[in-house]
């Protein structure tokens, strides 16, 4: 499948391939957003990454930079982390490896003290700045519910003079990024385009307390939807927990990721990973209970048939056996032709209806 870019100059169409992808560092969400089990994000285009606390999202985002890190696709892009929020204070180089840890960079630094964005109108100008330097990036804005505005500033310094007046408030606040957002997001396409660059804007959910079926909303307004190729949304579906000195303990929480828009394939798809806060996403662990669901793989009281491995062992052993001898990437090919095989299963084989006559 391919992709217009309208305007791009030096590419009209981008092909959807593997060299042309950067894994999410989930082969299942790498699968729901390009129908390759081992990339995800199109290079040139933006992401919107929405979801419940705890559900995952820096884990996913910072994954990103992890693989980007060991594909040579992109040995020479910038790694950008604005970290707006403040809170990702994580092992990087112990979760995503030493490599990860010497690339991240802030959007700017002044004499040695990195600088992020603190309104929504520093934000495009840091990413602006990033393109104009026209060297490919990583942009990771962490999160768009942290940001400020000068509309926002003025506002709060209007109300704060009225009380202290003793006069009436000059209306309600607002923030003024739905129109921000309005205004930059299209400006900064054609960059990311050129450059080849993503960007992959995290945003937090929130309660929605209007009209409509949907229990959740996000802030910032409808472009950032309109215009991104992937809107991906991450809620907490359990605990994961383990019994430790005759105490059950959590250690991680198993996530459901639902793709809400794709430009890529136009499918929206749902799967399921789990995360650990000491060691990050279990791709192998997620890919093998898939398997196992989807029937590829059965199971014969506690042990799983792995055919192509020609072993039959508990969930645990199979997954010490793949990680021994380094069998990852074979795992990865097994659940793309999984998937391929549900999705053929599930496809309309009709007559073409614009086929050209011979």
């Amino acid at each position: 499948m391919v992709e217009e870019a309208a305007g791009r100059d030096k590419d009209p169409i981008q092909k959807v391939s593997r060299r042309n992808l950067l894994s999410t560092g989930s082969t299942l969400l790498n699968l729901a957003c390009s129908n390759n089990p081992y990339g995800g994000f199109l290079k040139g285009k933006y992401y919107l990454l929405v979801g419940d606390s705890t559900s995952g999202k820096t884990f996913l985002s910072m994954s990103c930079f992890a693989e980007a890190s060991i594909n040579k696709q992109f040995k020479d892009y910038r790694l950008i982390y604005d970290n707006v929020e403040d809170g990702m204070l994580m092992d990087i180089e112990g979760l995503f490896g030493s490599a990860v840890a010497k690339r991240v960079e802030p959007p700017a630094m002044e004499e040695g003290v990195p600088l992020h964005s603190y309104t929504i109108e520093e934000f495009y100008y840091n990413m602006d700045d990033a393109i104009k330097k026209g060297k490919p990036f990583i942009y990771v804005l962490d999160s768009m519910d942290s940001l400020s505005s000068e509309a926002e500033g003025d506002k709060f310094d209007q109300h704060k003079k009225a009380h202290r007046a003793g006069t009436k408030s000059p209306g309600s606040y607002g923030d003024g990024k739905a129109k921000k957002n309005s205004e930059g997001i299209r400006k900064i396409l054609k960059g990311l385009r050129d450059t080849d660059s993503i960007l992959v804007i995290v945003s937090q959910t929130r309660d929605n307390i209007g009209f409509g079926f949907e229990t959740k909303t996000r802030s910032g307004g409808r472009a950032l939807k309109f215009y991104t190729t992937l809107e991906i949304w991450s809620s907490v579906l359990g605990s994961l927990k383990k019994t430790v000195a005759g105490k059950e303990r959590q250690i991680g929480v198993h996530v459901g990721l639902k793709i809400k828009k794709n430009r890529i394939t136009g499918m929206k798809r749902e799967v399921e990973l789990d995360i650990y806060p000491s060691y990050g996403i279990d791709d192998l662990g997620s890919c093998v209970d898939y398997l196992v669901s989807e029937k590829w793989w059965t199971k014969s009281k506690q042990s799983i048939v792995a055919g192509e491995f020609d072993l039959t062992a508990t969930r645990s052993k199979l997954m010490d056996h793949i990680e021994k001898n380094n069998l990852e990437s074979e795992l990865r090919s097994i659940v793309g032709k999984c998937w391929k095989s549900v999705d053929d299963a599930c496809a309309l084989h009709r007559k073409r209806k614009y086929e050209e006559p011979s």
